[in-house]
């Protein structure tokens, strides 16, 4: 029976590592390790006392998951493990546990005779049809191991692009949430005491002064229907997000928004030069290349152009063509995709284009920075001033009314 060991090791640069695996007996686990390389430290039983894993739920596998597996694996293979050897090492010493299950199933669909490609494609949930396209086409060529340093690159490449994403949007969204929280706050508990006070006092409140006492009026009684409103989209987003129809609506409306537009364009741009041109480069037919990457961009904007491109490149014409008909590619993409195809360097060409839209993705994540902190400051400033101003209007009348 397998259990669940905590080890120490050393790799060969003298770095220290450490992690969980599970084997039948700390013999094995030290066998393993030193398959894979390191010099064992310390093994010892995990999942002791507070040290026991906790599961809420299950956990996603995540792109940074498979990332970290591919090149595990890749590195494997070069270094002369069998395929076999690699995935069972791989299997028990994953910590996600989704993707820990389902090494096991791809190791027994491959113990069973299937390859690599085959088991990964049984478990489209876990591995993206990118992964398992990559996998066929380096079984079929013999460069297994290449091809799955190129799927870690790319899903490398795709972890930091996220990141960029995260770090360009948290700023904003926080400063907007803390914002529409003040309002709140100020609405249902620090306007009714002004609006007590005033009615006290008498006398025709200003304007703004009075559609801010409506506003808390309305926000005070409504707040429960509020409330679930939002829980209601939000339940609902999370179901359908993904739908056809939502994103046909809702994609090319972040292309057109004012400040990130830009930056959601680029992004899918990014995604779709860089995955065409590493499938292209691994020898994965032209058709089925741009059948995976139309569903990989994140947009359908981009989908809708890939798609005018298979039906172009099918008839035999070219790939530049279609792309230029969408406004979303712009015309020095075309044209270094054209010059690509004339030289017989699309691949390269790609993914020149998609290193180039990194850098501007860099760039353009860093000037959001740089410009909205201060735009939401003033924001905050502007919203949270006017609302005490509208507060204090009357009491440039209050001792009048007091008299």
């Amino acid at each position: 029976m397998s259990i669940q060991y905590a080890y120490k090791v050393r790799d060969t640069a003298g770095r220290f590592k450490e992690g969980k695996v599970k084997a039948a007996s700390e013999t094995a686990v030290a066998e393993q390790l030193l398959a894979m390389g390191y010099v064992p430290l310390e093994v010892k039983p995990a999942g002791v006392g507070l040290n026991r894993d906790i599961s809420f739920g299950r956990k996603r596998v995540t792109m940074k998951d498979l990332a970290v597996f591919s090149r595990q694996l890749a590195t494997m293979v070069d270094a002369g493990l069998t395929l076999m050897r690699g995935l069972t090492i791989l299997a028990d010493q994953v910590e996600n546990p989704e993707l820990r299950r389902a090494l096991h199933e791809v190791k027994k669909a491959v113990e069973g005779g299937q390859s690599l490609s085959q088991a990964f494609a049984a478990d489209r949930r876990t591995f993206p049809p990118f992964l398992v396209s990559m996998a066929r086409a380096g079984e079929v060529g013999g460069f297994l191991d290449v091809a799955l340093k190129q799927v870690a690159e790319t899903f490398e490449a795709e972890v930091k692009l996220r990141s960029k994403i995260k770090a360009a949007m948290t700023y904003p969204v926080v400063v907007f949430c803390m914002a529409i929280l003040m309002c709140i706050g100020m609405l249902l508990f620090v306007v009714p005491i002004f609006e007590g006070m005033f009615a006290d006092l008498g006398g025709q409140l200003p304007l703004p002064t009075r559609f801010l006492v409506a506003l808390s009026g309305v926000v005070r009684y409504g707040a429960p229907i509020f409330a679930a409103l939002i829980a209601a989209f939000v339940w609902w987003w999370r179901r359908h997000a993904q739908d056809d129809k939502v994103r046909e609506f809702v994609d090319p409306l972040k292309l057109r928004m004012p400040v990130f537009g830009d930056l959601f364009s680029k992004i899918a741009l990014t995604r779709f030069s860089r995955n065409l041109g590493t499938l292209l480069s691994s020898g994965v037919p032209i058709l089925s290349a741009l059948d995976i990457v139309s569903a990989t961009t994140g947009s359908k904007v981009i989908e809708h152009a890939v798609h005018d491109v298979r039906q172009s490149v099918a008839t035999g014409e070219s790939i530049a063509g279609p792309l230029s008909q969408h406004p979303i590619f712009p015309p020095m993409v075309v044209q270094m995709i054209a010059s690509g195809e004339e030289s017989g360097a699309v691949d390269q060409m790609l993914k020149r284009v998609a290193q180039w839209f990194e850098e501007e993705v860099e760039a353009t994540t860093e000037a959001l920075t740089a410009l909205i902190e201060p735009l939401m400051i003033a924001f905050l400033g502007v919203v949270v001033g006017g609302m005490i101003i509208c507060l204090y209007l009357p009491m440039f009348t209050i001792f009048d009314l007091i008299e």
